[in-house]
């Protein structure tokens, strides 16, 4: 369950004070082994454990397909930790990402801009030109991702859809790359991942989520809050588009613009 502790807390309004009992969002440690190994340990909202964690595996390079597992799965008696086993073709091609101590998915890296994006780039390569997104069907996909969530309450949402705006999946977790990989993972394991064009966040971009979403084959972004400019430059050096919305009414486009289609 996601929602499964009870706070009882103090609501104040228009000087009255009341005494309510809320459903909170639980957080709680998901151990990732690779090659028998302790790979990390991430802090997240309960649920799709494998999905999670074949999303993760695609965003950091651990993996480029499904066909790269030899094994994925977590036993039923404790669902906090799971097991990846990659095939040893993979495992050959790889030596430096498993030994990596850090992640994409932290920010506070300490890595100058140049340096990372250098870095992530070896990882990425350029998206497809043909690939291109309705502005319409972007924007009815970002007014609409409250109706795909089951948590509203303290959760990051990220939602995949097809080109034309056809829902796909989406992930919920109080961390937001923990929403996208769980998103994208869901995807990977039902080989359906190559349908995805569009993905929409509740949460600002970061270069994390450029990055996790390029590996991804995500050509384009549209999100409730604004890209970091390392974010920008990042998906500006991978033909990615990066589109938010402005405070009172319409949209910003941050780069990319060629790969939107305007109805």
């Amino acid at each position: 369950m996601i929602q499964d502790k009870h706070c009882k807390i103090i609501t104040l309004s228009d000087r009255r004070k009341e005494d309510i009992t809320l459903e909170l969002i639980r957080e709680v440690p998901l151990s990732i082994r690779v090659q028998g190994k302790s790979h990390t340990v991430i802090m997240r909202t309960p649920g799709d454990e494998v999905a999670h964690v074949a999303g993760f595996c695609l965003g950091e390079g651990l993996v480029d397909s499904m066909d790269d597992f030899s094994t994925l799965g977590y036993c039923e008696q404790d669902i906090n930790v799971v097991t990846v086993t990659l095939k040893p073709e993979r495992v050959h091609l790889i030596p430096d990402i498993l030994k990596r101590k850090g992640f994409i998915s932290q920010t506070s890296c300490g890595i100058c801009g140049k340096e990372l994006i250098d870095d992530l780039k070896q990882n990425l390569t350029t998206l497809p030109e043909t690939s291109k997104v309705s502005m319409e069907a972007g924007l009815h996909c970002l007014d609409s991702l409250s109706a795909h969530q089951m948590v509203l309450y303290s959760c990051h949402a990220a939602a995949l859809f097809t080109k034309e705006g056809g829902f796909l999946s989406v992930g919920e977790d109080v961390g937001r790359h923990n929403a996208l990989d769980k998103s994208v993972g869901k995807l990977l394991v039902q080989d359906r991942l190559d349908m995805a064009d569009l993905l929409v966040l509740s949460s600002r971009i970061s270069y994390e989520l450029v990055q996790k979403a390029a590996r991804a084959g995500i050509s384009v972004i549209f999100s409730v809050s604004g890209p970091t400019a390392l974010a920008v430059e990042l998906a500006e050096s991978i033909g990615m588009a990066l589109v938010s919305r402005k405070k009172n009414k319409g949209l910003l486009v941050f780069c990319g613009e060629d790969r939107l289609l305007s109805d």
